[in-house]
């Protein structure tokens, strides 16, 4: 057995620019390459050694500005001869990164590999209102490539109705895990102010937080002169915040690769587990909206994997770009409510900022940074993209990963396909794209503008009684009678009766009075 074989993370990066002049500000590509940069100061490698790199991975911009971001960071820091990948969409895709590719390096298929990923959305913001264009592009021979395909992650039935735009359907998750828990609106918004106001305590302490600013309960939960409503129930500053200029950096290699580039034992970090799996794709057809099979099963798999319970784990960073997708993934993952451990070691993305897709390479390079200011604990990093769709997971730590006990491989995970099985065979509500007659409500919210006014009903429904768990299900919107839509906000609507009829492209519930 070659443990020579065995992953690590060798080396990591960060950047968050605050520039005000946007002729000096950093273009995503920039960004990337600093980031980059540090990580090899971190690893304290020869900087000629990217020469190496046999994958280069850029994890997608929300609006690539440049028509092959990879091949101009190779070219950039002397890597043209790596794979350069792009990555679709997805904030599952770092740790997916980390996962894939210490599998490929334990099977001696890899070498050495750098991910990286960045936003600049607040420079590009500027830059538009200021009446300039952006001028980000480099020379490239081809556009860049997809290193798999993207899911198509709504139906045009979903998207007719509003469910597309993601601060507007976390919060029916969020509306869901309400009735599921059974507390009332009042005390739910403010379970929600004090989930996310512990965030911003530690995105207070964390260099490179966009907003290193401490705020109370009552303040997230709370509308306000600069928190409004976005998705009801959520706040402005329950939402996670992309309109910042962060990159991060990760570089990958094997025990053996690491010696030969000199890099300190110290500065060695093992993926002891790991886990990929992904929920049933569409929103209109899970199983409900107040759980995840898909993150139960994933961090199942994880810990299983680095033989190790929840209650083990020493630090946690779990996604947080709305507060369901934290409730949704501590329920899953078995922690309970009032565990002392914190859930993020970044402050999350509302408060330290998420370069869009990139958030959780920022969130694996401090758990390096934390695992390692703390050598033999255990870290835990969970990844999700889409809709509570894509999920990734990696456990962290300095000491090495245990030696199994059979196998030609010294570090293997379990294929995620054969655990996906489970998931895929979950059984699916029928979906009625043209509902007539009686109905009630299975879960909801409602939209507001930038004036903090209702504008639009989302609701997900069955048809007939609400006690028939086979009751088909249906998405409409409600009429726009602002009366309705400021009812709706106030009181509890969820298990509401009423109608539900097609009125032209879209369907429309009529609550009883």
């Amino acid at each position: 057995m070659d443990r020579d074989l065995i992953p690590v993370l060798i080396g990591v990066g960060q950047v968050t620019e605050k520039e005000d002049d946007v002729s000096k500000a950093s273009s995503q590509v920039d960004l990337m390459e600093k980031a980059t940069w540090n990580a090899v100061a971190d690893a304290g490698i020869d900087p000629k050694r990217l020469a190496d790199l046999d994958i280069l991975v850029v994890v997608k911009c929300f609006r690539e500005a440049t028509r092959n971001s990879p091949n101009a960071l190779a070219r950039r820091i002397g890597a043209q001869g790596a794979e350069q990948w792009l990555t679709p969409d997805g904030g599952n895709t770092p740790q997916y990164l980390a996962n894939r590719y210490a599998e490929e390096i334990a099977q001696g298929k890899k070498r050495f590999a750098l991910f990286t990923g960045s936003e600049a959305m607040a420079t590009a913001r500027k830059i538009i209102k200021s009446g300039n264009k952006l001028d980000w592009d480099e020379p490239a021979d081809e556009d860049a490539k997809l290193l798999f395909p993207d899911l198509n992650m709504s139906t045009e039935y979903e998207q007719a109705h509003g469910i597309w735009r993601a601060s507007w359907v976390y919060p029916l998750f969020e509306n869901a895990l309400r009735g599921h828990y059974g507390t009332s609106i009042e005390e739910h918004q403010l379970v929600m102010g004090e989930l996310i106001s512990k965030f911003t305590q530690v995105a207070a302490k964390t260099p490179g937080a966009w907003f290193p600013i401490e705020r109370t309960a009552e303040e997230v939960a709370h509308v306000g002169p600069k928190n409004r409503f976005v998705g009801w129930p959520y706040t402005k500053y329950m939402n996670a915040m992309n309109q910042i200029n962060q990159s991060a950096a990760l570089l990958l290699t094997s025990v053996g690769f690491a010696k030969e580039l000199g890099v300190d034992e110290s500065k060695w970090v093992y993926l002891h587990g790991c886990a990929d799996a992904i929920e049933i794709v569409h929103v209109q057809d899970r199983v409900n909206y107040y759980s995840s099979p898909a993150i139960r099963t994933m961090g199942r798999e994880a810990l299983k994997m680095a033989g190790r319970s929840i209650d083990e784990i020493d630090f946690i960073d779990l996604y947080s770009c709305f507060p369901s997708a934290v409730q949704i993934a501590r329920d899953e993952l078995g922690i309970s409510k009032d565990d002392p451990r914190p859930l993020t070691i970044t402050g999350g993305l509302p408060a330290h900022g998420g370069a869009g897709n990139n958030y959780v390479m920022n969130a694996i390079a401090s758990m390096i940074d934390k695992v390692r200011a703390h050598p033999g604990k255990l870290g835990l990093v969970t990844a999700n993209g889409g809709y509570l769709t894509k999920h990734a997971a990696g456990i962290y730590s300095t000491s090495p990963s245990p030696t199994p006990k059979s196998g030609d491989t010294p570090w293997q995970r379990v294929p995620p396909a054969e655990y996906q099985k489970e998931i895929d065979a979950l059984p699916r509500p029928d979906v009625v794209e043209n509902p007539e007659g009686d109905a009630h409500i299975e879960t909801y919210t409602v939209t507001f503008g930038r004036g903090n006014e209702p504008e639009m009903g989302i609701v997900v429904g069955r048809i007939g009684a609400a006690d028939d768990p086979q009751a088909p299900r249906f998405i409409a919107n409600t009429v726009k009678d602002p009366g309705l839509l400021d009812a709706m906000t106030k009181g509890d609507f969820l298990g509401r009766k009423g109608t539900v009829r097609k009125d032209g492209e879209v369907n429309i519930f009529s609550p009883a009075s």
